[in-house]
């Protein structure tokens, strides 16, 4: 993989805090247009797309979805958060009708487990989408709360929840857990989304371009703060260094003792009798 399609050590720090990535008008023009070509015209078959194979044996002859994700700049950032060979998972043309007046619950999909590994999706918008076309609403930093589908349905706003408010060929990339949900469509045009889970298949350690390791925006990056955690945002950070280590391979990585003092568990015993 070349080095100048992988993300940066910074990039990998803003993942693990934000639990998504963004990337404006990154696709090109031809193959957006080709993608919601082949979404109205039902080219994608259904026949052979199995859970647990290969991606790259998926639309070796499409020239949009296939098109977009053999790109050498999307293979690198797939490859820097997990790495050669994904698996598929599963993935969702979704198509919104115009004067759409109903959007969905703040939802996860499928977090049904605590792993430190995690799948991502790549959600893909292949034309212009203002904000009232509406488009999918994030929640930057809220990947390590693991909550099950619609536990938090029952909530409409968050403060520091992002819209997709952008142009045609923005590429999105989200931990399997970032809390999300779509927006109504108010505008009188078709809207088009296209979502890929994938599933790594090798340790995800120091797979992107690590020349800037050492940089102190990492840690800026790391342990900025998205306030609509409140108090709680001291377990954000430990859970965000328990990711950065999980990912560097640092088990000693650490930020103002949060996790060295708790993991102070001595066993040396003061022999009986001594002061």
């Amino acid at each position: 993989m070349d080095k100048q399609h992988l993300l940066t050590s910074v990039q990998m720090a803003s993942f693990v805090a934000d639990g998504m990535l963004r990337f404006d008008e990154l696709i090109p023009d031809e193959i957006n247009q080709q993608a919601m070509r082949e979404i109205d015209e039902e080219r994608i078959p259904r026949s052979y797309e199995k859970q647990g194979q290969p991606l790259s044996d998926l639309w070796p002859d499409s020239q949009g979805f296939g098109a977009m994700f053999r790109l050498p700049q999307v293979q690198g950032i797939i490859h820097s958060l997990i790495g050669p060979d994904p698996l598929y998972d599963h993935h969702a043309f979704h198509r919104v009708g115009p004067r759409h007046e109903e959007g969905q619950t703040w939802h996860a999909d499928a977090i049904i487990d605590t792993r430190q590994h995690f799948d991502i999706q790549l959600f893909y918008y292949p034309h212009d989408t203002p904000r009232e076309m509406g488009g999918t609403m994030f929640l930057p930093g809220s990947h390590l709360r693991r909550i099950h589908e619609t536990d938090i349905g029952r909530y409409q706003n968050f403060v520091g929840q992002m819209p997709i408010v952008c142009k045609a060929g923005t590429l999105a990339i989200g931990h399997h857990g970032i809390w999300h949900c779509a927006q109504p469509n108010h505008t009188e045009r078709m809207r088009y989304m296209f979502k890929l889970r994938l599933n790594p298949t090798v340790r995800q350690l120091l797979l992107w371009n690590t020349d800037d390791l050492d940089s102190p925006e990492i840690h800026k990056a790391l342990f900025r703060n998205h306030k609509w955690y409140g108090n709680d945002d001291r377990l954000e950070y430990a859970n965000r260094i328990k990711f950065w280590r999980f990912l560097t391979g640092n088990d000693k990585f650490d930020s103002n003792y949060w996790l060295t003092r708790i993991e102070n568990m001595p066993e040396r015993r003061v022999p009986v009798g001594t002061a």
